[in-house]
């Protein structure tokens, strides 16, 4: 992993792209609690934090990571989703987005992690009208984004010439 940007990047778009039911990703910021204040987003939605749970250094500005990423699904339904109400079916399907994000995620690695584990699943009290589930997972990843960024280029301007000492007979390049 480079930086924590390109470790959300491949997470949200692995749940984008792989289940078609999900409307929104994004990071969590309490979204759910101030539905009229913020931005609004379609449901069903994920949010993902990222929670740092043990960091060893292994020099050069390298640390392994132990990782904590909370994933939240909300699904506001006013639906009912009591056993055998009419609209049961409908109101369930959040239940069958949760074991899709557990078969998407849990046991996955990627280029910016490994070892995906689901360590938790709880429901969240939203306050309101929707579903609101916290799965927490577990992943290893390298984290280099404390060591400078190096890039390939060109450098013009200069010239090398090879030199060579005649006294002693050598070489330098």
């Amino acid at each position: 992993m480079q930086n924590w940007k390109d470790l959300y990047i491949e997470i949200a778009e692995k749940i984008d792209n792989g289940l078609e039911a999900i409307r929104w990703v994004d990071l969590w910021h309490n979204q759910v609690y101030f539905l009229e204040e913020e931005h609004p987003f379609p449901t069903p939605a994920v949010f993902l934090a990222f929670r740092g749970r043990q960091f060893k250094d292994l020099g050069d500005k390298v640390q392994d990571v132990s990782l904590q990423m909370d994933v939240f699904l909300f699904y506001e339904t006013f639906k009912d989703t009591y056993l055998k109400g009419v609209n049961q079916e409908t109101a369930l399907e959040f239940l069958d987005l949760l074991d899709g994000l557990n078969a998407l995620l849990h046991g996955s690695g990627g280029k910016n992690y490994s070892s995906m584990r689901r360590i938790g699943l709880a429901p969240v009290d939203s306050g309101g009208s929707g579903n609101l589930y916290q799965l927490v997972y577990e992943c290893t990843l390298m984290d280099f984004s404390a060591q400078k960024v190096m890039e390939e280029g060109i450098i013009e301007g200069f010239e090398v010439e090879k030199l060579r000492d005649k006294e002693n007979d050598f070489f330098i390049p």
